[in-house]
Formats: structure tokens, sequence, C-alpha cells
């Protein structure tokens, strides 16, 4: 069986072992069968054999330089309501398909990156659902239990990665499409900043706001497809540039997260959700969270506008000539939802507007007290057969937690956090992290470290979950915007010059020890009494240090409030990374107090109280 997780698929092409044509061929017969109803159309067997050739020259050399292609020979599928050249786009509605010419802007950028389509997959029509079943191509079914929903509208692309035909694959998501699917199969499902995939290419459900989103085996495969995909694109009027995230939160040793108080919460009678969620915050406070319990009512009221107010109305916009013209060519369900989204007027959305403007306003201090929010990504999953008998209530159920995500411009990821016992033994759960606009890459960082500590499995095939490499939480170039900074004396936390730090925002990364290079000497003057590090050819020893993350916008004036003989430079720290951090040459410290002997500031303190 072939691991499909990025590096394992990219090692294996590296070792000779795995060619992507090998690779195409293994795909090509292993979804002919389509009995979970993932595909709507695969591209033909010549075709996928005919890229993975193209990828593979008879030259070693460029063999090699091919393989730096980050997403070289990585298969994945795309939602069929995202453009392949020549391929038709049906949204799940045969009546209205068409063949576009060219491919969606972020589809481009996966194939320039190396990265082979397989298929378009099945949706719930025209991005309208949650559960998967809104096809007239099938239901699709759960990759772990065919008689449950697959969850939707993305419900296609989770399939096809949970089941191992590709590593990654693209959906949307507008009120959990990307986020529900990926957690009823045992994946990461990552709903970006809105505006940092392009919808160019992509059919609208709420143009104002969809997104692009990244269904993968592993937060590092999605990181990794992000920092591909996220390229601006000016001629959709909708894309923003990426923006530094600032404090990872995920990187960082402690953090805090907010839980909804238990009045807030809702399983749907499910006890052994509720369980399973409880688990997974025991999880998070065991990597270094602090759980914060919030007022979620604010989100809850913001999720209700989205159906229960005019926004449904862009989804009658969306589709608004084909739908006036075969509204019967569409499901009985899109018809109610799309057919009665025409009795919104505009005086109703500029209400609805103003309202959302304060419940964002409530929402965001709410956010402002913790680094992120954790949420079940859903409280319950259905049958199929449930669902379809009671398809407007039930769908709705899995929206409670996500509805309100893009209305309020927040990035998500739903993790796998475990599965159920019981009756429903054997199924997914997972839990959804959520934070500010741009915050994408801490919010994946957290995500890795949480799914490397909830589950050992990746998808549906019982894949071990590989280890992060030594990259594993920084592998994509998302910006940052910080500047790591080592502090060896008076700026520590607790002493006289940290405010120095914290009034400019900075956090502590970590406590550590430089590596045996330094050694320590006491400033004459004070107060505030200071310390020296200096480098030396031999006798260093290793000192104690904090790593502060410091703005980057900020570390200029910090910096120019460094008085003399100090000044910032390289440290080399325990583990052999480098950072700034306060150093001092030798000639300053003649005459000086070597207190090397020590092994750091705050013992010197502690020996000699001043």
């Amino acid at each position: 069986m072939i691991a499909m997780t990025i590096d394992a698929l990219q090692a294996a092409y590296r070792d000779g072992g795995l060619t992507p044509t090998a690779l195409m061929e293994d795909i090509i017969q292993r979804t002919e069968a389509n009995e979970n109803r993932a595909w709507i159309t695969r591209l033909p067997a010549a075709h996928l054999r005919a890229m993975a050739r193209q990828l593979e020259p008879s030259d070693p050399t460029e063999l090699q330089r091919l393989q730096q292609l980050p997403l070289y020979g990585v298969p994945f599928a795309i939602k069929d309501n995202i453009d392949v050249a020549d391929v038709p786009t049906t949204a799940a509605c045969p009546d209205f398909a068409f063949v576009p010419e060219q491919h969606a802007f972020v589809v481009q950028q996966l194939i320039n990156a190396g990265a082979i389509p397989i298929g378009k997959t099945n949706l719930d029509q025209f991005a309208t659902g949650l559960n998967g079943t809104r096809s007239p191509y099938g239901a699709c079914r759960n990759a772990f239990n065919p008689d449950y929903v697959s969850g939707g509208s993305s419900s296609g692309s989770a399939v096809a990665v949970a089941l191992g035909y590709c590593s990654f694959a693209l959906g949307t998501d507008t009120a959990g499409s990307g986020r529900v699917p990926a957690s009823f199969n045992n994946l990461i499902g990552h709903k970006p900043t809105c505006g940092w995939l392009s919808g160019s290419g992509m059919l609208p459900a709420c143009r104002s706001l969809d997104t692009i989103s990244i269904l993968a085996l592993t937060a590092q495969d999605a990181e990794t497809v992000l920092g591909v995909a996220a390229q601006f694109d000016a001629a959709d009027p909708y894309a923003r540039p990426v923006a530094a995230h600032g404090f990872d939160f995920g990187a960082a040793p402690r953090f805090r997260f907010g839980v909804p108080r238990a009045e807030d919460l809702n399983f749907f009678g499910n006890a052994e959700a509720q369980r399973l969620f409880d688990a997974a915050l025991a999880q998070l406070e065991a990597i270094g969270g602090e759980r914060v319990e919030i007022n979620f009512v604010p989100f809850l009221e913001t999720a209700r506008l989205l159906y229960d107010g005019p926004w449904v109305a862009e989804r009658y916009a969306a589709i608004q000539a084909f739908f006036d013209a075969h509204s019967e060519a569409t499901l009985p369900v899109i018809q109610t939802i799309v057919g009665g989204a025409k009795k919104w007027t505009a005086a109703d959305a500029y209400r609805y507007a103003y309202q959302l403007k304060a419940q964002k306003r409530a929402c965001d201090a709410i956010l402002a007290g913790v680094d992120c929010i954790v949420t079940p990504t859903a409280g319950t999953i259905y049958r199929i057969a449930e669902m379809q008998a009671n398809p407007i209530q039930f769908n709705s159920n899995l929206g409670y937690y996500t509805n309100f995500m893009n209305l309020l411009d927040y990035a998500a990821t739903a993790v796998p956090t475990g599965f159920y016992a019981g009756a429903l033994a054997g199924m997914p759960f997972g839990v959804t992290l959520f934070a500010g606009a741009h915050q994408d890459a801490p919010l994946l960082h957290l995500a890795a470290r949480l799914q490397g500590a909830a589950v050992t499995t990746v998808g549906a095939r019982g894949q071990a979950l590989p280890l992060p490499g030594a990259a594993g939480l920084r592998r994509s170039g998302l910006p940052d915007g910080q500047v790591s900074v080592a502090v060896c004396g008076a700026h520590l936390a607790g002493l006289p010059l940290n405010s120095q730090l914290t009034s400019r925002g900075a956090r502590l990364l970590a406590r550590t020890h430089s590596a045996p290079f330094y050694r320590m000497f006491a400033l004459a003057g004070g107060p505030p009494f200071r310390p020296a590090m200096v480098r030396v050819a031999e006798g260093g020893v290793p000192l104690e240090v904090e790593v502060w993350s410091l703005p980057a916008s900020a570390y200029g004036s910090f910096v120019a409030g460094i008085p003399a003989p100090l000044g910032i430079g390289p440290v080399v720290l325990a583990d052999g990374s480098t950072v700034q951090g306060f150093v001092c040459d030798a000639v300053s410290v003649t005459g000086c107090e070597d207190i090397s002997h020590c092994g750091g500031w705050r013992a010197y303190l502690a020996a000699h109280p001043r």
C-alpha cells in the first residue's frame, strides 16, 4: 500500500522506489469502481499517464531538479465547482454543466508546482449542503462506513483523500463545506483566510463569503499546499495578499484556547461526541494549552444570519439565470433553499449587514482574550437514510459550529482527534480550531501538534500518522512578521527591563540555553544591573536564555534603546539554531567579574541579592 502523504511520496520518488507513472497506474486501477461515489469525472487514464511521464525525464540530473518542485508527482482531486481545463464543471447539476477553457487560478498554481490532477469530485448540488447526499450522481458515502454521510458539500474531495486516491483535494467552504467532511473522514480540513486562495475559476455559492479549502491527510501537508496555492490574483476582486500572522501560538510551548460554556455546546443527543470533545480538550492542555471558558452566544447568533438572513440570496444570484430558466433541473431541496431566497430585499441586506458589524465587534472582543477558540467540528453524525428523511434540520445541525466563520472573516482548521465507541464505533470525530484572519500558519502548527497527540492514523486506510520532520512546523514559507530575540539579563521575564519587550507585544517562545560558546560577565553600574554575554573561542559554557517573539515593526525601536556596551547580534542556541540576541565584545568586559560558573543571570542574582 503506497503511503500518500506528500513527504512519503516524494521520499519514495527520491529513493527510486516509486515513479509518478507507477503511482498513476495504481490510482487508475483503484478509482475505477467509484463505489463510494466520490467522483463525478475522472481524467482519462491516458491523460494521467502523459502528465506523469512529463515529470520523468531520462536525465537523472534533470529528475533531481524537478523533484525540487514542492508538489512533484503529488496527486490531487478537485471539487466539481472548480474549473479544470477541458473537463466539465457540473456543480453536481448535469443540465448546468459547461467545459472551461482554462484551469482555475489555484489549480494552475498546483500544477505549476508539479501536482497531478486526478479528477473532479462529487458535491452537494451547487455547494449547498453540509452532508454529501444532495447530488444526482449519488449520495457520497463515508470512507469508514458507507451507511453514514460523508459530510459536504466537499464530499467527494474528502472521501477521495481518505481512501488514498490522492494526497490532498480542493474543496470550497462557505459555511463549513470543507471542515465537516474532513472531520467525518479523519482528515485535516483547512478553511483559509478569505481571499488568500483565488476564486477565479470557482463557481460561487456566496461570492462574498466563499473560499477554496484544502483537505489533506496531515496538517503539514495542508500547510505545504496552502503555501503553494496562496498566490495573489489581481483578477479576483475578492483576493487579498497573504499577511504576516505575528506570534506563532501554534508552535509556542504555552497558549490559551477558548472553549464554549457548557450551556452553549450542543451534541444533539450524542453523548459519545461530548466525551470525545472533552478528551480533545484534555489533549490540548497536555501539549501546553490553557483552557479559557468563553461566551459562545455571539458566534451562534452570527451563524443564524447565514441562512436566516439575506446571504442566502447570494446563492440565488450565483445561478440566477440558470435557476430562473431551469429550476426543475435542480434537486427539490435546492429548489426550496435557493427559491426561498427571492423574498429578501436590498433593505434587508443592509439591515443584516449592520447587524453583522455589531456581531463581529462582540466576537472579536471575545477572541482577543485567547489565541484561538476550539469547538467540535460537528456535534454529531447521521446515517444517509436519516439525513434524507430530514434534510433541512439535520443539515442545519451539522452547521451549528461552522456557519459563522466566513461571516466573521476568521480562519479555521478541522483536526481529527479520535474515534467513536459504542453504536458509532470506528467513526471519526474531530474539533475545529479557529482564529482571526491571517492566523492560518499558527492554526496549522497547533493542528499538527494536536493531530499527533490525539490520533495515530490518517484517512481511512489505517496508514500511520507520520511524525513531523525537523521542519514540521514551518514548511510553507508563510510570513510571520516576527523576530526571535534571545535575552539573558535584565530583560528576562519578571526582571526590571522585561516591560521593554512586553510593551511592544513580545511573547515568550522558549526558556532554553545558549550553545557552549559563551561566557557571562557582570557589568559595572546599575540599577538596572546587567550582564554581558561574550562569545569566546574556547572555555565557553551554556548559559540560560529566554527566546522572545517580537513584532518586526517594533524591533527597530527596541534595538535603538539598548545602551552600550551591549548590542544585538547572532546568538547560537543549544539546539544549534541561531537567533538575534544580546551580545557584547570582549574589550568592553575587561575588569568585569566573570560569572559564567553561575550558568545564567537569574542564578547569579539569587546568589548575590542586591
